[in-house]
């Protein structure tokens, strides 16, 4: 057994890369519990395992007497103990091998248990500590089966999940389809590492752009933001660092070859590649293409974006369900309004007559605050009272009670 263990040990570090000595305590720890099933009596046992020859020798504190009386393992008689220790002395602890004739069969049995155990909790380390490496990445399996909503994909060295709410809409998962996806999360459960996927995260967009156009893998071209209603529509920003290098281009591709992949991965899902700008309200106007747009009002300090189109653009602007705009919003970060100029027409008359109904508002003070930019009640309320002094035909009276009134009429809202 002492060589064949050895040996075991040797092929274990070389293939599955756990550490021999590790085990070997591992080992030595459980033949303890087994050595004291065998040796009851014995007191502070320990289990040596030679790391040269693989041979087992079990270790105790035995009680030096001096005369053997009876059957007691826990004591020596002093003659055998002088001939272990020539300074043993009647009444002291003498620490020496104990080890069973029929250990071997034993520890043979705690062994191989043992290493089964630890190769178990090492692929189990392995497998957790590769795919929290790989958190996301994207990955490729093929689908082994379904269960409870979910689909389990083999990725190689684990099972991965695909939960329902990661699911794209109107995909179907055949069992033995191959699937690429995003790894979403790692958790570390008792029955192993839980591998959880998503086809729905806007990172699988970009991980797939990654792949297909090498500019984006080598850095020239940066993704800079995605928004994204899985299965149905995408929207992905894109800039380059190099002026030479057009970054729409570089993502579609000769004849459109590179967009098509990931469209194909994606099973359909539509695309939108727009050019990146520092300018929000250029940001926006790439974002809404190819709706033409009359003009596009920033408000910076409420992170507002106000888009007015012709009656003709409306509809494409917004998209269908609202889609377009939508999209535009959460790639951009801000909030997108779009109107008609005529609805607008409307909004502005409305707000400039609740402007009217504040107490000091005359035509020619509404034409001051409009050329000043502050056209609506929501303004005002916002302003200080020290910056409206500051306008012609403004006193401090005058702005102190444009403020006022006009926090008032937002609460009372």
């Amino acid at each position: 057994m002492n060589g064949e263990l050895l040996s075991v040990l040797e092929y274990i570090e070389r293939e599955k890369g756990i550490n021999r000595e590790t085990i070997l305590e591992a080992v030595e720890s459980s033949l303890v519990s087994a050595s004291k099933k065998t040796l009851p009596s014995a007191r502070n046992l320990s289990v040596q395992i030679d790391r040269q020859t693989g041979g087992i020798h079990v270790f105790a504190d035995v009680l030096v007497v001096p005369e053997k009386t009876g059957d007691f393992p826990d004591t020596i008689p002093l003659l055998r103990a002088l001939e272990v220790d020539p300074n043993a002395k009647a009444g002291e602890q003498l620490r020496m091998e104990v080890t069973p004739h029929d250990f071997g069969r034993i520890a043979a049995q705690t062994a191989k248990q043992v290493i089964i155990q630890r190769l178990r909790e090492a692929e189990k380390t392995l497998v957790f500590d590769e795919f929290k490496e790989r958190v996301g990445t994207l990955v490729t399996g093929s689908v082994r089966r379904h269960g409870h909503g979910a689909v389990i994909v083999d990725v190689g060295r684990a099972e991965a999940i695909l939960p329902a709410r990661e699911q794209c809409f109107g995909e179907r998962y055949p069992i033995g389809s191959r699937i690429s996806a995003y790894v979403l999360e790692v958790k570390d459960a008792i029955k192993g590492p839980e591998v959880i996927i998503s086809r729905t995260h806007p990172g699988l967009v970009e991980r797939l752009f990654e792949l297909e156009i090498p500019e984006i893998s080598d850095g020239v071209v940066q993704v800079k933001g995605i928004a994204r209603e899985a299965g149905h529509r995408t929207k992905i920003a894109v800039h380059s660092t190099d002026e030479k290098v057009d970054p729409i281009g570089a993502c579609v591709g000769l004849r459109g070859a590179r967009v098509k992949n990931v469209v194909r991965e994606l099973n359909g899902e539509k695309i939108d590649i727009i050019k990146w700008s520092e300018d929000t309200g250029t940001y926006v106007g790439n974002a809404l293409s190819p709706a033409k747009l009359k003009k596009v009002q920033v408000n910076e300090a409420e992170q507002t974006v106000t888009v007015i189109v012709s009656e003709d653009q409306l509809s494409l602007a917004i998209g269908k369900k609202g889609q377009n705009a939508r999209l535009t919003a959460k790639l951009v970060g801000w909030r997108v309004d779009i109107f008609s100029e005529e609805k607008m027409r409307e909004l502005q008359a409305i707000q400039t007559q609740r402007v009217l109904e504040l107490p000091g508002v005359e035509e020619k003070v509404l034409e001051v605050l409009r050329q000043a930019g502050y056209t609506t009640v929501s303004a005002i309320a916002g302003a200080s009272e020290e910056d409206l002094e500051k306008l012609p035909g403004v006193d401090k009276a005058t702005a102190e009670k444009l403020v006022k009134a006009a926090r008032e009429t937002l609460q009372g809202e």
